[in-house]
């Protein structure tokens, strides 16, 4: 039983991230809900300030009218001449015009005297405890507006003529405004409950296929395989959601560029490495019963040795210029530089060597891997000329660039192995499969060119020769760095053509 709980209970931990993303909202579900919140949230604000406003507008209007009538009073028991105090508030309430919600009562030392218009149901049925209320006053405060239940607000003023004592009470009743202004914000918010419900309903269709793209970005996604990365995302319209599938799109093209490489690399690889591995396995399977040849076969497994370390090596570098610290930059002497280079080359074959020209510009280059891809030319050009044809070398500078070449008058290239000429393992004509590389030469000349920034170019004509162009921008020296002292050159020997 305890072994079971445990099992369970470990099934539960491995599930609940599943189980998570199962439950919690989805991008499209917590956009609405918190646009939906915001919205109401502002719609309730925006109604309670209307509320408070539209209240206030009323109590500052029921003010001014209940003290315009006070004052109207004051002014006319001042000016208007009367005997007794009956007459006074006789004349007062002639004069009256009454207006809505608005009430005036008189009183007579302390009882309700006469009142116009005719009071409201509310008013009659609290009149009696605000004439008590009025009694224990004694005396209006000039100015003040009193304020009783039910949104009644009222003033009033006294006057005594003759010991009788008459008192006037203004009186506004709100009540009816109040509840008119509650009734149309209570109707303002039924229909926006239904209108937030509508738009609600409208934006999560439009969200839908607004995010449509990024559910096909996630189908996409889990479709491809290494086996197949061919799916690509249909583009729809221009905005920032088509920007980014288009990015995207790019993104797997460049990954699938990426896979197809290394399965060809790999399989390259696997071939070349194939025919060493199978020629040593199979003389050591004869060396049992072939003693006697022991020498010729561990020469035989000595040289297919190094063919492999060979190959092993220049694959090593060909990684190694995608790292940032494959080169190290030092400026240089295009013209000396050229000249040190032309001095190795002619030690390789015997052909008519030739320098061309010299380019006179300092160049921040680095010089043991310009010079191993140069050197990877010359072997290139050896390869495919014959003892009375030409090799030249030379370099110049045009523009923001330097150019250094290596030309020879050799069987040259067809036009249709000029683009793949610098493909990994690639051979160019039938002589290559004899020779005893592997196809990387060319391949490490190009990487080196472009891990300077530059290029490599070919111009080349079966039965006329190839010319093989390194082209890498000049970078601005630093004085620090580069002294221009012709003391501090590297002598060179001479030769019977001229000084190197």
């Amino acid at each position: 039983m305890k072994s079971f709980i445990r099992n369970l209970n470990m099934k539960a931990q491995l599930n609940y991230p599943l189980l998570w993303r199962k439950t919690r909202m989805g991008v499209r579900m917590r956009l609405l809900v918190w646009y939906f919140l915001l919205t109401a949230c502002t719609v309730m604000v925006s109604l309670q300030v209307t509320r408070q406003i539209y209240c206030d507008s009323l109590k500052a209007k029921a003010d001014a009218s209940i003290i315009k009538e006070i004052e109207r009073f004051k002014l006319m028991s001042g000016k208007y001449t009367y005997t007794t105090t009956p007459q006074l508030l006789d004349k007062f309430l002639a004069n009256y015009a009454p207006i809505r919600n608005e009430y005036v009562v008189t009183l007579l030392n302390d009882q309700v005297y006469t009142t116009k218009p005719e009071l409201s149901r509310d008013i009659k049925e609290k009149l009696p405890q605000l004439i008590h209320s009025w009694r224990q006053k004694g005396e209006f405060e000039r100015g003040k507006v009193y304020v009783a239940p039910s949104r009644i607000r009222y003033a009033g003023q006294s006057v005594t003529a003759n010991d009788k004592k008459g008192t006037i009470i203004a009186i506004n009743d709100s009540s009816a405004d109040y509840q008119a202004g509650t009734s149309a914000i209570v109707l303002v918010m039924q229909v926006t409950i239904v209108v937030l419900v509508i738009f609600f309903i409208v934006a999560w269709v439009t969200t839908g296929r607004v995010l449509y793209p990024l559910r096909l970005v996630t189908e996409t996604a889990h479709s491809i395989s290494e086996s197949d990365m061919t799916l690509r995302i249909p583009v729809q319209g221009s905005d920032e959601i088509a920007e980014l599938t288009t990015t995207l799109n790019e993104m797997l093209d460049r990954l699938q560029f990426a896979f197809d490489s290394q399965q060809k690399f790999l399989n390259d690889v696997s071939h070349e490495l194939r025919t060493p591995i199978t020629i040593i396995q199979g003389h050591l399977e004869m060396l049992e019963f072939c003693p006697e040849k022991q020498p010729e076969t561990m020469a035989l497994v000595m040289d297919e040795l190094d063919r492999m370390n060979r190959l092993v090596n220049d694959l090593l570098l060909l990684a190694k210029t995608e790292r940032p610290d494959f080169l190290k930059l030092k400026p240089e002497e295009l013209d000396w530089l050229t000249e040190e280079i032309f001095l190795k080359a002619r030690s390789f074959a015997n052909r008519n060597w030739k320098l061309e020209s010299k380019g006179l510009s300092p160049i921040t280059v680095d010089r043991q891997r310009l010079t191993q891809a140069v050197m990877n030319l010359v072997q290139n050009a050896v390869r495919h000329t014959t003892l009375h044809d030409t090799i030249t070398l030379g370099s110049s500078v045009r523009g923001d660039f330097a150019y250094i070449w290596v030309s020879d008058t050799g069987e040259g290239i067809a036009p249709e192995n000029q683009k793949r000429i610098f493909d990994r393992f690639a051979r160019a004509t039938k002589h290559d499969q004899s020779f005893e590389g592997h196809g990387l030469g060319l391949s490490i000349v190009n990487a080196i060119a472009v891990a300077h920034g530059g290029k490599v170019e070919l111009s080349s004509s079966v039965g006329h020769g190839s010319t093989f162009t390194i082209v890498i921008p000049l970078v601005a020296s630093n004085d620090a760095m580069h002294e221009q002292d012709t003391t501090r050159r590297r002598p060179f020997v001479k030769t019977g053509l001229f000084t190197l």
